[in-house]
Parts: structure tokens; sequence; C-alpha cells
């Protein structure tokens, strides 16, 4: 069974048990829209090299809603270079490992 991103259930649990955090930005991932209504910090699949072919544990993660609005479908490496990295503090020192090795590899 997959879910409407074709992530297989197996995959998509291991994910959500990795990534509780942004992988990014680092903030708590939360479910749900809130009352409040923000939606930053609700949790949302991200392919970290943008192509959904590539449906591994090494390049799906969770990420906020912010970040994920922010990378779209940038490459990570340019991604990391814009303001919206530099004002939130994201380098490739601060994010997740998956993406740690995912830079290194070149994406």
């Amino acid at each position: 069974m997959t879910n409407q991103w074709n992530i297989p259930s197996w995959l998509e649990k291991e994910i959500i048990d990795r990534d509780k955090h942004c992988v990014y930005c680092q903030v708590e991932l939360i479910d749900k829209v809130p009352k409040t209504g923000s939606r930053k910090t609700v949790a949302s699949w991200e392919h970290i090299i943008n192509d959904a072919r590539i449906v591994t544990k090494e390049n799906i993660a969770r990420c906020c809603f912010s970040c994920n609005a922010s990378k779209g479908a940038k490459i990570l490496s340019e991604w990391m270079k814009s303001p919206y990295c530099q004002n939130n503090g994201i380098t490739s020192e601060s994010v997740a490992e998956v993406v740690k090795t995912a830079l290194k590899a070149g994406a």
C-alpha cells in the first residue's frame, strides 16, 4: 500500500519515526493544522532530490510547510544559498543527517 505521493506504507512509517523535526530548520513537526491556523510547523513530505521516482529513505524526508514551500523544486545546494535559508539559519552543518548525506553526494 502507498500514500498519495507513492510512498510505501513501510517507508512512510520509517520516515515518520526518523523525522520528528524538520530536516532543514529543525522545528518540531506537528501532523495537523492547529486551531490557530498556522501551517508553518505542519509536517510535509519532501523529495530531497526533486525526482518523485526516487522513493528511498535517502531521498524522502519530512520538513515543515515553510521550508517545503520555500524550497519548492529548487536544487538543494542552490536553495541552501537562498535568503530564506540565510534568514532562518539553515546551513549545511545545521540540517539533518539525511540532508547532509544528500549534499555530500552533490544534490
